[in-house]
């Protein structure tokens, strides 16, 4: 265990560094805690859900790899998981639920057929924990998703089979909203696409189009609810053609007043899903972030401290525009222990907040304006080497949450006498 008074000695060596430099860090540490990261329940699970006992994903143009042990296999592992996730992380989290997550309690359920009754119990146990809940409709893992189009599909009956099962997201999420006092974001995204060159590109659009102004048709307070549409340049399957493409869906969002989800996996490797901030915030209310890695292709590897995160976090703080975009994880490692994925993706996200929050943006404006740009660039390279894990942990250490390091032995504790129990109960039966 780290030392206390050290903690708070180091923390004040910090905080005099950044006062040299205009920073009042405790003023950061306010505005960090007031950012809620929504914690994706497909992690514990790996993308699995709860419709039947042997539940596995199912194509989509998403894959998991590994097999790591512990894998939460009822909705009782999972929410023990994820209790013990947010034991080690200060600030504020919420849930991020698909719908192929319901308690649905041994019945067969189909995705058309969905209630707020199946998702009850989650917001029960939200309220417990004085969180709120995002949601998403599940458009994969299905046999009426084989073909490779959902909303967007020629066959008319499962066109509509996938409408209904949105539609009634929509009225679950507003549900969740309405009973946590909390806006629910309901986030679109799906598989939809080609895995060679189609030839009749525009049909998919145009159904695509047709598909979401019917599930918009009914509206819900604001209050309650929030439609997010997730565009992504492609897929296992889809590789050719995305139906639901960023420009699609950014125009679509534009025209009919929703928002849209910036997964840091959905570009190309070359573009800055960062720099697309401070322009896509000049037409839409507001935006949501799925943080997640990608290594190559949307491999949806574990959220890291790297300049991809960091430029998110400076453009969104730079904008001043914490209150208009909401911020999750989207990723699904196996390989390696599924808490510690948690807990470094979502303390990774804090830290390049931080970094953002203590940057002196006046100074490094007043360069900008007056064209001293050497002076400008040798501030922000300064930044870098600046105490601010000083600063993180003396966060921590106020927040009753493991500082550095020893998060990790916690982990490790709860694989040896949680997860490992999981294994011998999954060999009895």
């Amino acid at each position: 265990m780290r030392n206390r008074k050290r903690i708070e000695e180091i923390y004040q060596y910090a905080k005099e560094e950044y006062m040299a430099l205009g920073v009042d860090t405790d003023e950061a540490l306010k505005r960090l805690n007031t950012i809620e990261i929504s914690l994706h329940c497909w992690q514990a699970d790996d993308v699995a859900g709860f419709e039947s006992p042997d539940a596995e994903l199912q194509g989509g143009g998403i894959q998991v790899t590994g097999n790591y042990p512990g894998r939460a296999r009822t909705i009782g592992q999972l929410r023990e998981d994820i209790e013990k996730v947010m034991s080690l992380l200060p600030g504020k989290q919420r849930l991020n639920l698909h719908a192929s997550y319901g308690d649905f309690g041994g019945e067969k359920v189909d995705r058309h057929e969905i209630e707020v009754k199946h998702f009850q119990s989650w917001i029960d146990w939200a309220k417990k924990f004085g969180i709120g809940i995002d949601f998403n409709p599940t458009c994969f893992s299905h046999p009426s998703a084989d073909d490779g189009f959902t909303l967007s599909s020629k066959n008319e009956v499962r066109r509509k089979f996938w409408i209904e099962h949105v539609k009634r997201t929509r009225k679950i999420a507003a549900e969740m909203g309405k009973q946590l006092g909390s806006p629910c974001i309901n986030n679109i995204w799906i598989p939809d696409g080609s895995k060679d060159l189609p030839v009749d590109r525009y049909s998919h659009r145009v159904l695509l189009k047709n598909s979401l102004d019917e599930i918009f048709s009914e509206d819900y307070p604001k209050e309650y609810l929030i439609d997010s549409l997730e565009g992504k340049l492609f897929g296992l399957g889809s590789e050719a053609m995305t139906v639901g493409s960023h420009e699609f869906y950014f125009g679509y969002a534009v025209k009919n007043d929703k928002i849209v989800c910036i997964d840091t996996g959905h570009y190309h490797p070359t573009e800055q899903p960062g720099d697309k901030i401070s322009a896509m915030l000049q037409f839409l209310d507001g935006l949501m972030l799925h943080i997640s890695r990608g290594v190559r292709w949307d491999s949806d590897h574990v959220t890291i401290f790297n300049d991809d995160v960091q430029l998110l976090a400076q453009e969104i703080v730079r904008a001043d525009a914490l209150d208009r975009v909401h911020i999750g994880l989207d990723y699904f490692d196996a390989s390696i222990n599924r808490i510690g994925a948690y807990v470094v993706g979502a303390r990774a996200v804090q830290a390049a907040f931080l970094f953002a929050l203590l940057e002196p943006a006046h100074k490094l404006r007043e360069f900008e304006e007056a064209g001293k740009n050497f002076e400008r660039l040798a501030f922000l390279e300064l930044l870098k080497t600046k105490p601010f894990g000083a600063v993180y942990d003396y966060y921590c250490l106020t927040r009753d949450v493991p500082v550095s390091e020893d998060y990790v032995k916690e982990i490790e504790r709860y694989e040896r006498e949680v997860l490992g129990g999981r294994l011998s109960l999954r060999s009895a039966v």
